[in-house]
């Protein structure tokens, strides 16, 4: 009698509700549940009848909207074409990933439950809200809903007889497995990163192009705080093609130096060759992994070593452990009681794989090979916004880029990896090629000449204007108004001489705001406050859009604010009329944001 069949699809942004939607698919094959765990958009629509059982694990991102691997799919489900029943059949739950300090906190997993039942579909269980505010993080709200989801799931499909339950202590078997060879049977091209003289088709995650690095130059002064790169890529012959407001993806690397270190921990010959075998039939290999493969291009290239682990990863280390204190320890961490002690050992002091590893030897020492694609999940490549338009740089791609890097309670400081690998590579010293991709990101901009446009881009949350201010340019649209705010004016004021000449040329109103050069703090919302006649005139008398870019921390709230008391001082507007008039521009996508944590 085959197993009762559970399909696990997820939609995630930073790999939080991906990690989840894993979680699921461990427990319910300990429950010995036929399982399936997908990213929404690579699971064919259509066949979502036919499912009997099907749990959805999505986050929420920007301003409620779903993420980048679910697009295609919400856009299916809200077809207005539907029929109330197409769901009938089906049997679903619904875990949302949010952060419940944002609005539209849980938007995409409310509104996708409220979907669900509208085709029909039998709900399990009431919609779980995962919390990034909660003490516990997410996993306080998922606990104890899983736990009443598999009451559910076994009433339905009770473990078979004599089987049981796989207990937590058993490894479950490698998705893969390893086979070692004695040397690769040639040159892994892809290993090299070998560019392609002429791409079949635009380039993707799949194949990306390689793109020679032109320029890196450092644009903040000596003197700040932050190294800020301006990094120049020639995209001649690429097949790639891009609009203001699409962003640029980039998959960094491990430092060789962690790759040496990780290696060892582990025991691993960085030269050691190896194919990679799914242990499931139709399971698919990770998209840029050669075969045959290297160690070292494994770890360099795919294994997010310098990430912060999360708490399956303890799970596991814990099942793969021989040394009795190392595994009580790994335990603790795994369970529901210890999520406090993981947080102050491991999330706050933004503790990476590597280390954890390095403070858990002899775990790390005895974990199997075939084991490591389970333990360490993928480096995601990093989103740029294109800081430059084909329209004035035909062959260039141009992206603005902050260095990360703070100090935490630990020695040695944290770095972004993305970030850090960039500003290390020096096209001075020879030809340096970076593999990337283009996709559409969250600002589109008007095509109709007549249309002006206010963007407000504080620090490098400026970038994608710049490539729109260009493009307007190009086209002769010059209702082009520009908030701009920095510390300092000889710091970190980006692009300045090219703002001042547009200005000059008529095709560019530019305010600034400098926080720090006068006694009490300037932000881009004080100045918006002071132009509100123009900016009320712009919006409610010439139909303007309005665009909002930069760290998602506190100034979209600000930057909202601003504009609710613009709206009631210029607009004449109560504030449940304001409130309505910005969330009318917001639905005609006359407002729009792309913020970043």
């Amino acid at each position: 009698m085959p197993s009762p069949r559970l399909l696990v699809l997820f939609g995630s942004q930073t790999g939080t509700a991906e990690d989840v939607a894993e979680r699921l698919g461990r427990e319910a094959r300990r429950r010995r549940l036929d399982c399936r765990v997908q990213a929404l958009d690579s699971y064919p629509v259509v066949n979502l009848i036919n499912e009997p059982l099907v749990v959805f694990v999505c986050a929420t991102t920007g301003q409620g909207d779903p993420p980048d691997n679910m697009k295609s799919f919400w856009r299916f489900l809200f077809r207005k074409n539907l029929l109330p029943a197409s769901l009938c059949q089906v049997a679903f739950a619904v875990v949302g990933l949010g952060d419940s300090s944002y609005a539209k906190f849980n938007f995409v997993a409310k509104k996708l439950h409220r979907r669900l039942l509208q085709l029909g579909g039998t709900a399990l269980l009431p919609v779980c809200l995962g919390d990034d505010q909660h003490e516990l993080g997410p996993d306080g709200a998922i606990d104890p809903w899983l736990h009443s989801l598999w009451e559910k799931v076994l009433g339905l499909h009770p473990v078979p007889p004599g089987l049981g339950v796989i207990p937590p202590g058993v490894p479950l078997p490698s998705k893969f497995t390893l086979q070692f060879v004695q040397e690769a049977s040639g040159p892994c091209l892809s290993e090299q990163h070998a560019a392609q003289a002429d791409p079949p088709s635009p380039p993707s995650e799949r194949r990306p192009f390689l793109a020679p690095m032109v320029t890196n130059q450092r644009v903040t002064g000596p003197s700040h705080f932050q190294d800020v790169r301006l990094i120049e890529f020639d995209i001649s012959d690429s097949g790639i093609s891009f609009v203001a407001g699409d962003v640029v993806l980039i998959p960094p690397e491990n430092t060789a130096l962690h790759v040496q270190l990780f290696c060892q921990a582990l025991g691993l010959d960085p030269d050691q060759h190896f194919t990679l075998q799914p242990r499931e039939p139709g399971a698919a290999r990770p998209a840029r992994l050669p075969q045959p493969c290297s160690v070292r291009h494994l770890v360099a290239r795919h294994l997010d070593i310098a990430g912060v682990p999360r708490r399956s990863f303890f799970e596991l280390l814990a099942c793969l452990s021989p040394h009795a204190l190392e595994r009580e320890k790994l335990l603790e961490f795994s369970s529901a009681a210890g999520q406090e002690a993981l947080h102050q050992y491991c999330s706050r002091p933004r503790r990476t794989a590597l280390e954890v590893l390095c403070d858990f030897p002899h775990t790390a020492a005895a974990i199997p090979p075939d084991y490591l694609l389970d333990l360490i999940p993928p480096i995601r490549p990093r989103a740029f916004s294109i800081a430059s338009s084909l329209l004035a740089h035909p062959t260039r791609l141009q992206v603005l880029v902050a260095v990360v890097q703070y100090q935490t309670r630990l020695k040695e400081p944290r770095r972004g990896l993305c970030s850090s690998w960039l500003a290390s590579l020096d096209p001075g010293q020879g030809p340096v090629r970076v593999p990337l991709w283009v996709r559409p990101g969250a600002l589109s901009f008007p095509q109709e000449p007549s249309t002006p446009v206010i963007m407000v881009g504080p620090g490098t949350g400026v970038a994608p204007f710049r490539a729109a201010v260009q493009e307007r340019v190009a086209r002769g649209q010059t209702g082009n108004l520009l908030f701009f705010g920095c510390r300092w004016r000889d710091q970190d004021f980006y692009w300045e001489a090219e703002w001042r000449e547009l200005e000059k040329r008529g095709c560019l109103t530019l305010v600034t705001a400098f926080s720090r050069e006068q006694e009490r703090k300037v932000y881009v919302q004080h100045r918006l406050r002071e132009r509100g006649p123009l900016v009320w005139e712009l919006l409610d008398h010439q139909g303007a859009c309005f665009f909002l870019a930069g760290n998602a921390k506190d100034m979209p709230a600000a930057v909202s604010e601003a504009l609710v008391s613009v709206f009631r001082e210029e607009g004449g507007l109560s504030d449940p009329e304001a409130a309505a008039y910005l969330a009318q521009l917001q639905r005609t996508l006359r407002f729009q944001t792309e913020t970043w944590a």
